[in-house]
């Protein structure tokens, strides 16, 4: 089960007007366990205010540079973000759990591979390791990324894409898409919709040559963009997802409910092993997550976004019925499976018995 390990931070480096990178160090005692793999995620968290925050930032280095670094873009109003931009620096000290995430397929050295992604904003945070690696390790497939950002000066890792594309000329290719200013070509100004999606794949992309493709950014992009693909002919299974923020509003607060409802019939006998714990509670059928009722409980069961998004609070339920309100982590074996996001999954039958240490 993941826990929060510390982190030195040994390098902050201005990446773009409100983004950094930020090179960190794992103890002596924790480095096998922050070995990640290209297109993971780390999720930090930090007092403030006497409250506890957690946010996940990806990783942006590629295997083969020998170090840990994530890309943090400052949010409007994101206390963690804003700190991160305006106050951290080497010498600090970050609480992070252990590199998580699907967000890539397994790499063969001796097949020749066409890679597509689609990046809005700071969505190119895992995208550029998956790049890095995949064309060191893969030195016969190609790739090409479509990248979305308002304007020129909030393009993190431009030089890097650049220098990408100079170090292997044939197999990189990088189209700026920018909504403000106006571009050489017409094509590649405005916002990615529906339109501009055939018009690339009618003069510029070769949907058929493309053996899979990432995509990182914005919910309604990334739906508007997968949705392009499938016309083209991709399928599901060639798609892969990366998404830290969802559309979905936030979950209404627990409503306040009497101990005499919560031991009757409108109410769920909950089992959790957490770390070969187990822990028994009542909890009530309003609506209300298991992960909340958990947390409710005094247990430290593990979370990153609430949001149905990062499979961090990933859990199976081995006896009973939930039901999930939103899955943007999961696959559907998975699901078969019998697991559940926790932070979305709220009881439907009188007793559960779910478990984080399957």
């Amino acid at each position: 089960m993941p826990r929060f390990h510390p982190l030195d931070v040994t390098d902050v480096q201005r990446e773009t007007r409100d983004a950094v990178v930020v090179t960190l160090r794992p103890r002596d005692e924790d480095r096998d366990a922050f070995a990640f793999t290209r297109g993971q995620y780390l999720t930090f968290r930090r007092a403030f205010d006497g409250e506890e925050l957690r946010r996940s930032y990806s990783i942006c280095a590629g295997l083969d540079e020998g170090c840990l670094k994530v890309g943090i873009k400052r949010v409007d109003g994101g206390a963690f973000s804003t700190w991160a931009n305006e106050t951290l620096a080497p010498g600090d000290v970050l609480e992070a759990m252990t590199p998580m995430g699907k967000f890539h397929t397994a790499l063969d050295a001796s097949t020749a591979r066409g890679y597509l992604g689609f990046a809005g904003g700071s969505g190119i945070t895992p995208l550029l390791s998956i790049i890095k690696t995949t064309l060191s390790r893969e030195p016969y497939s190609r790739f090409t990324l479509v990248y979305a950002n308002r304007q020129t000066g909030s393009i993190m890792f431009r030089e890097a894409l650049e220098d990408l594309k100079n170090e292997h000329l044939g197999r990189f290719s990088v189209i700026h898409v920018l909504e403000t200013e106006a571009q050489d070509i017409d094509l590649f100004t405005g916002r990615i919709d529906a339109e501009k999606m055939d018009a690339l794949f009618r003069h510029w992309i070769d949907a058929d040559s493309f053996d899979t493709v990432f995509i990182c950014g914005p919910e309604p992009m990334m739906l508007t963009i997968a949705e392009g693909l499938r016309k083209q002919g991709l399928q599901d299974g060639q798609i892969k997802f990366e998404l830290f923020a969802s559309s979905q509003p936030g979950r209404a607060k627990k409503k306040a409910v009497s101990r005499q409802e919560a031991a009757g019939a409108n109410s769920c006998a909950v089992s959790v092993t957490l770390d070969g714990t187990t822990r028994n509670f009542r909890m009530a059928k309003d609506g209300t997550a298991v992960l909340d009722a958990a947390i409710a409980a005094h247990m430290d069961a593990p979370f990153s976004c609430k949001a149905g998004v990062c499979s961090t609070c990933r859990a199976k339920v081995l006896e009973g019925e939930m039901e999930m309100e939103t899955n943007h982590a999961l696959e559907d074996y998975e699901v078969r499976a019998g697991y559940v996001l926790s932070c979305q999954a709220v009881p439907v039958s009188d007793r559960v018995v779910l478990s984080y240490d399957e």
